[in-house]
């Protein structure tokens, strides 16, 4: 009896040695942050195998090498605090309900058969503290059409720059973006110029929910072209801030912009 206690006490202190092994914090500064790895996934590549044997803690590792992301469970276990939402693309059709938004964007193919509808959705990921994803999922029905958006977002999470670049404002906490940036969509186009702090997110309601995903809370934008087109715009959206990153900043404008990527945690404000 006691050769098969002390045998359950080291097969327990075992699996607690390997699941601290496992759940290590992503930064020392940042203790609280662990990582939460789901019992059943089975990671078939190798970003997800590092990740699920410890050698990969944090996103930044994998945005910053430019590791591929082909398993959504991935950015699941590096960031759990992320929140999903699906943008009004589409509108109703109807004699008394039509013109009205909803997430569907339906069309229709003539067969021999008859019409066979085809739904469209698109979702956004973030944290609302630097991280945001944008995905489109197509389907013929409604259910499947919105997993596969919300899978395509978390595959295209990337990191933004934030600071205070508004020449209204002293504040030096990274509210808005550093500088103006500008993406393009097919007609549509679209600036993000920096806004003062309190000014709040002043550009169409489905950007906005990008912004606010992203943890970006004042700015100013400007748009042109056929805006009624959301997919179109949200895609400018998006590539606009990628180019937040991508943008290279002199050394000595990092200090007077308060530019920061990532997220802001144990960031003093």
């Amino acid at each position: 009896m006691a050769e098969q206690k002390k045998k359950t006490t080291k097969k327990k202190e075992e699996a607690e040695s390997e699941e601290k092994a496992i759940l290590e914090p992503i930064d020392e500064e940042d203790s609280k942050q662990q990582i939460k790895i789901s019992e059943n996934w089975t990671p078939r590549t190798t970003t997800g195998k590092m990740v699920f044997n410890g050698e990969i803690t944090s996103i930044d590792q994998v945005l910053d090498n430019g590791l591929p992301i082909l398993e959504q469970e991935i950015v699941d276990s590096l960031l759990p605090g992320m929140e999903s939402e699906l943008l009004m693309i589409g509108q109703a059709k109807g004699k008394f309900g039509g013109g009205q938004r909803r997430i569907f964007r339906q069309t229709q193919k003539k067969t021999r058969e008859g019409n066979k509808p085809q739904f469209t959705t698109m979702a956004v990921i973030g944290n609302k503290d630097g991280y945001v994803g944008i995905g489109l999922g197509k389907s013929k029905e409604t259910v499947p059409a919105r997993e596969k958006a919300v899978k395509a977002a978390k595959l295209n999470v990337f990191k933004i720059s934030r600071g205070s670049g508004s020449w209204e404002s002293n504040s030096k906490e990274p509210n808005s973006i550093p500088f103006a940036v500008t993406g393009k969509c097919g007609s549509v186009e679209i600036t993000l110029m920096p806004a003062p702090k309190g000014k709040g997110l002043c550009v169409e309601k489905e950007c906005q929910k990008v912004l606010a995903l992203a943890g970006i809370k004042d700015v100013w934008a400007r748009t042109k072209g056929q805006t009624k087109n959301k997919i179109n715009l949200i895609k400018a959206c998006e590539q606009a801030l990628r180019k937040l990153s991508s943008t290279k900043i002199r050394p000595k404008d990092v200090e007077a912009l308060s530019l920061h990527e990532g997220r802001l945690e144990g960031v003093s404000k």
